[in-house]
């Protein structure tokens, strides 16, 4: 390539060098506008998600739903706990606290359908084999709540056996088959007080444009690094004599 003279500077950059240095720079560039395309995105379902949670509550049907109708809705439902089928979703931690999260399944008033109630944190006994002891209120309740959709484990160290209380996760379907009952497809995370001991900090709902933004910033730095790199390594100072 043809030498730039700049003062008693001169820039010549070598060809192969520049070739690997623009395939980069393309590279590294694309994946950060496609970090922004995808942060853009994730900030309008977040604006979704906060126009949603500032609505009106939905009252839970004692029929199926869609799901796409109720998550991340406010949630109002009436119905009567099944206490037996009380299950503990392990490795759940609060302010550094190793516990467990609650659910019950409520047989929702007027028919025979049912739907899992996350209703809240306990902490874990210091000897893992004592589960902790929680009241589970009786009669027909009236809760308020956030309709969410369980997150799928595409990894976890041991699949959960069809009994016991103890759950690696919250799995509709395999708790619809052990319960032998009809499940929403949505869980309600519970927000409505209750004396039961169980804490109910929920996180804000969070879409996850933060993430891709910090990726995009990455590659844009990289990309700026090859760049200056690129033209202080092609950048010669002619030794003229004064």
């Amino acid at each position: 390539m043809k030498a730039l003279a700049i003062g008693r500077w001169r820039f010549e950059p070598k060809p192969w060098p520049s070739l690997a240095a623009a395939v980069f720079l393309l590279l590294t560039l694309s994946l950060g506008e496609w970090q922004e395309r995808r942060a853009q995105q994730k900030l309008e379902s977040q604006t979704r998600i906060d126009a949603l949670a500032a609505g009106p509550a939905a009252v839970m049907p004692a029929k199926a739903i869609e799901a796409s109708e109720f998550v991340q809705r406010p949630i109002e439902v009436r119905g009567e706990f099944l206490a037996e089928n009380t299950a503990f979703i392990d490795n759940r931690v609060y302010r550094m606290r190793p516990g467990y999260h609650v659910i019950t399944p409520l047989r929702i008033s007027g028919g025979n359908v049912y739907v899992v109630v996350n209703r809240g944190w306990v902490a874990a006994d210091p000897r893992r084999e004592v589960l902790p002891q929680v009241d589970t209120p009786m009669g027909e309740q009236f809760l308020h709540g956030v309709a969410v959709i369980p997150p799928k484990n595409v990894y976890e160290l041991a699949p959960d056996t069809a009994s016991g209380a103890v759950k690696q996760h919250l799995a509709l379907d395999l708790l619809g088959a052990q319960w032998k009952i009809a499940l929403q497809p949505v869980v309600i995370e519970q927000t409505s007080s209750a004396v039961d001991g169980l804490v109910r900090d929920w996180p804000r709902q969070d879409a996850g444009a933060d993430t891709h933004l910090a990726y995009a910033f990455q590659w844009n730095v990289m990309a700026a690094v090859v760049a200056l790199l690129w033209i202080s390594l092609n950048l010669r100072k002619d030794n003229a004599p004064d």
